[in-house]
């Protein structure tokens, strides 16, 4: 049980960006090999052109050859078209061996399990007692309305029947993905929003699951989650069940909020590459911003969102402006 709790970690919040880049270091992108265009090859939301002089590492020489769903690590520059001439490109098979990748599948089944037989999601309050965030939705419109939008979002190269969709009864504008492929969508945004709108929402908390961010999450705060043992040896003097669960949950928590959330060039990665997302479905993602415009007149300038458990969040405006420059950057006469 202890070692199950102390694996979990959730994707969650929605903070824009974009690569990271610099005047010196040019562009670094790590993701994955995800759509196809005469040459070119859509890595990390980016457009990725290889040149005669792109050096390539591991057993592919062309763009063409890139299997989707392989993962892929490029260096170079941004041309005045937006597109990134690839200096260097990584190629390596995305395989099931990962780090961590077993603790964080059993974790988080482990707390879809819960959730789903209690019929709520929940959290610990401060004593340990189970907290209610609201409950279940697990068939119904609601449910196949975000279904539908996952089937959409997803790229090709993604395992539909690994992907799980609820609603959450709660008012507030959230949703959430865990790393087992199971996504949370908040009742209040699903009733306030557009599909477009909900797009941009959704297709951001699919990036946190394809793009692995609970594993390079954990990865990262290895260190940080084995100061909570103690808290969650703690927790096992509890008698109730769903209380103890609770209780080891918030505990971990608690101790990765050390690590301030999935840290930002996680969090940045999930907003561009969902909006990619968007894109590649048919979506007007000149919405994009005008969704955080939305979240700046309902909650103010700091981000007030009902995350669970922790999660690094940038300014309503600033997503605005981000968003926009990634729009710019990516997708010609969309902005």
């Amino acid at each position: 049980m202890l070692g199950v709790y102390a694996a979990v970690v959730l994707a969650v919040g929605l903070v824009a960006g974009v690569p990271i880049e610099s005047a010196q270091s040019g562009v670094k992108l790590d993701g994955y090999a995800e759509w196809k265009r005469p040459g070119e090859l859509i890595v990390d939301g980016q457009r990725v052109q290889a040149t005669p002089q792109t050096r390539w590492k591991g057993r592919f020489k062309t763009l063409e050859s890139v299997p989707l769903g392989d993962e892929v690590r490029v260096t170079g520059t941004r041309a005045a078209d937006g597109r990134v001439l690839a200096r260097e490109i990584d190629v390596r098979p995305n395989t099931s061996t990962a780090l961590f990748e077993s603790d964080v599948l059993a974790g988080t089944n482990e707390l879809e399990s819960l959730w789903r037989s209690s019929g709520s999601a929940f959290e610990a309050d401060d004593s340990g007692r189970k907290k209610v965030i609201g409950e279940l939705e697990q068939e119904g419109a609601r449910v196949q309305r975000v279904r539908g939008l996952v089937e959409r979002l997803a790229p090709a190269y993604v395992n539909r029947e690994a992907l799980r969709v609820y609603v959450i009864d709660n008012k507030e504008w959230n949703a959430m993905a865990m790393g087992n492929g199971a996504i949370w969508v908040f009742k209040g945004i699903m009733d306030d929003m557009t599909d477009p709108e909900l797009a941009i929402v959704v297709g951001h908390e699919l990036a946190h699951y394809t793009h692995e961010h609970s594993r390079r999450q954990m990865r990262r705060g290895i260190w940080t989650q084995l100061a909570g043992l103690s808290a969650l040896l703690a927790a096992e003097a509890l008698d109730n069940d769903a209380a103890r669960a609770a209780a080891q949950l918030g505990a971990v928590f608690t101790v990765s909020a050390l690590t301030s959330g999935y840290g930002r060039d996680l969090e940045d990665q999930a907003d561009r590459v969902g909006l990619r997302y968007a894109y590649e479905a048919g979506f007007d993602i000149s919405q994009a911003p005008g969704v955080w415009q939305r979240f700046l007149k309902k909650y103010g300038q700091e981000d007030r969102l009902t995350n669970f458990f922790f999660s690094d969040h940038s300014l309503a405006s600033a997503r605005q402006v981000n968003l926009q420059r990634e729009i710019s950057l990516n997708y010609p006469n969309r902005h």
